[in-house]
């Protein structure tokens, strides 16, 4: 098994602790020796697991030849949405000509309702739902299935849509580093009553190669920028149309002004955990979001269903251009 020795930082830990957190959250973590670019796990205790059960997927080790279905998997796209997933397989199926797009695309994870998974040759379309809790716990058992199925050199990719800040709606955002709502680049968790602290970097070359791509493509604005992924849709994100509110306009536009000074770009819900897991399990990770609109213009939806649908397609073009120009790029040095 591939792993990691792994320390948390916690407030209040020695400075051991601190400093094997540092280097676990570096870019230059030691691996295995054995570890050739693979999807790492830090869990010593699935090592006495006879049998792996991967239950929101319906999937797992004793039941399912892990390797033989996922072995080949080189992309991974994750997005909210379960019909996002399902349109962006059939999309990429199209793009790389690899089956009939007009084909029925099976969920591999028809046994459960939980999340839904799409395959179209090495690459895999999954629904995360919606905030930080539900795509963690896909995260945990994503990870492990490409581990278990022995997979390298994995891109991952969270396509999906958020709020702009000074951006016109339906520019294209991928993400430089995920910051929380008090603009911090850090993920926190508490585990067994303790905050652990984790960073939120995400690959920057795979980020400019995406800018390049959508500089080829030459059909929407597309910038590099700051997220800021935020516990809650509504006061989270300093909205004034929840149940609840507490503040006024100008506290609102003030928060997103130091939002702005901080080069946030936009808002979302998913970004911080996704960066802080993807990044200790070894995988190329990038966020793609749209902006739906601009939040310092309002709090709601304006636009006609069909101008945001629009919208929405951007980040599974460019997502879909980029792994297309990887493939016919591997295809080349063959």
């Amino acid at each position: 098994m591939c792993r990691l020795v792994t320390s948390v930082r916690d407030r209040g830990n020695d400075s051991l602790a601190a400093t094997n957190q540092r280097k676990m959250d570096s870019k230059d973590v030691k691996q295995d020796a054995s570890c050739c670019s693979p999807v790492c796990v830090h869990n010593p205790h699935l090592d006495a697991l006879k049998d792996d059960v991967l239950y929101h997927f319906s999937l797992g080790t004793g039941t399912h030849d892990l390797p033989a279905m996922f072995g080949d998997v080189k992309f991974v796209c994750v997005g909210g949405s379960p019909w996002r997933m399902k349109s962006f397989i059939e999309y990429i199926a199209a793009e790389l000509s690899m089956e009939d797009p007009k084909a029925e695309y099976p969920n591999i994870c028809a046994g459960t309702d939980r999340y839904a998974m799409y395959k179209v040759g090495p690459v895999l379309s999954v629904s995360h739902g919606m905030g930080i809790p539900s795509i963690a716990i896909m995260l945990h058992e994503l990870i492990k299935l490409l581990h278990h199925a022995h997979c390298t050199d994995v891109t991952i990719i969270r396509i999906g849509t958020s709020g702009g800040i000074g951006l016109e709606p339906g520019t294209v955002v991928v993400t430089k580093q995920s910051v929380d709502a008090t603009f911090q680049p850090k993920f926190e968790q508490v585990i067994l009553g303790k905050t652990v602290v984790r960073n939120t970097d995400l690959d920057q070359s795979l980020a400019e190669e995406l800018l390049q791509c959508s500089k080829e493509l030459s059909q929407f604005e597309t910038v590099i920028g700051n997220t800021m992924c935020t516990m809650d849709f509504y006061e989270g994100q300093a909205r004034l149309d929840g149940a609840f509110c507490s503040y006024t306009e100008k506290d609102k536009q003030d928060y997103l002004s130091k939002a702005k000074e901080a080069r946030v770009c936009n808002i979302e819900m998913e970004s911080s955990v996704f960066a802080a897991m993807c990044k200790l399990s070894g995988l190329r990770a990038a966020v793609v979001c749209v902006t739906l609109l601009d939040r310092l213009k309002g709090d709601q939806l304006s636009s006609s269903h069909e101008v945001l649908h629009s919208y929405q397609q951007r980040p599974q073009i460019l997502v879909g251009s980029y792994i297309k120009k990887q493939l016919k790029a591997k295809a080349a040095h063959k």
